[in-house]
């Protein structure tokens, strides 16, 4: 009797003992494939906004809270020793409130990725085939959208009660476009945030920590030549001030170019630093 030796099949080098078979998402992912996830999950986090509306109470109701509490408490004293009056103060302190803005919006990002990892959505995007980073990007673009309909509703404001655009138009779409620019770098930090504690709680209490010193101790409220010297010497380095500067500049007239090119330089720096830490974070958490 004769037997047949059957030669085993070469094992799929894919799923071979001892080669890891690589997760979905990791593999290397086109320009139009990366555009075309972060479109899908913009829309994604757009319909968790739809769905639960009281979400957006803080971009609508802040900017009108913060003008008039800041024009009618503080608006007179402040007014007077910048030389004028509440209209005064009103020019000065609007565009220090668009840096604000996206301070304050930056922490929803953090605590939004956080929470998704506490309801399992994160689980669900790991067994899909896409970029890592794609989800954290389109957090913060719809962010920055929330940003600017908070943005447009404070500049409403500030008009309604007499703010002067003594620029240009394109003065104030460039004061604009500067605030995002310095918001979208914030929200990775927030989103790093987000990526290492373990409540969101956390998250938002750390980042009121952060917020109102570098916000009180910046030229957003009040002018920096009446404060201590060590308070002024942080007002110098705080990116606050230079953005609240700058934004002045723009929209009211004065010197921009240094406040300006200073703001730009912390966004770069903050960008380059924080986003490849969250992307990693993010892929090493998931």
């Amino acid at each position: 009797m004769s037997t047949t030796i059957q030669k085993p099949a070469p094992a799929d080098t894919a799923t071979a003992p001892g080669r890891p078979k690589a997760p979905a998402g990791e593999g290397r992912i086109g320009l139009r494939g990366n555009i075309r996830h972060i479109g899908a999950l913009m829309r994604r986090n757009l319909l968790q906004i739809k769905k639960d509306p009281e979400s957006m109470f803080d971009v609508l109701l802040m900017p009108i809270i913060f003008t008039l509490l800041f024009v009618y408490v503080f608006g007179g004293s402040i007014g007077t020793s910048l030389g004028g009056d509440r209209q005064t103060y009103i020019n000065y302190v609007v565009p220090g409130l668009m840096a604000m803005m996206g301070m304050n919006i930056a922490t929803a990002v953090g605590t939004g990725v956080n929470e998704d990892f506490h309801k399992g959505v994160m689980d669900r995007f790991r067994t899909m085939p896409i970029a890592r980073s794609s989800v954290l990007v389109a957090k913060i673009a719809v962010e920055l959208g929330r940003m600017m309909v908070a943005t447009a509703i404070l500049l409403g404001m500030g008009f309604l009660l007499g703010m002067e655009l003594k620029t240009s138009v394109l003065g104030l779409l460039a004061a604009v476009g500067l605030s995002a620019a310095f918001g979208a770098a914030i929200m990775w930090i927030f989103i790093l945030l987000g990526l290492s504690l373990k409540t969101p709680q956390a998250v938002q209490g750390l980042g009121m920590l952060v917020l109102i010193p570098l916000q009180f101790g910046s030229s957003i409220f009040a002018p920096t030549a009446t404060m201590p010297g060590w308070l002024q010497a942080f007002t110098d380095y705080n990116p606050l001030s230079n953005l609240a500067d700058a934004a002045r500049g723009l929209m009211i007239g004065g010197p921009v170019a240094h406040s300006v090119w200073l703001t730009l330089g912390w966004a770069v720096a903050i960008t380059a630093v924080t986003a490849p830490l969250a992307v990693a974070k993010f892929r090493k958490r998931t």
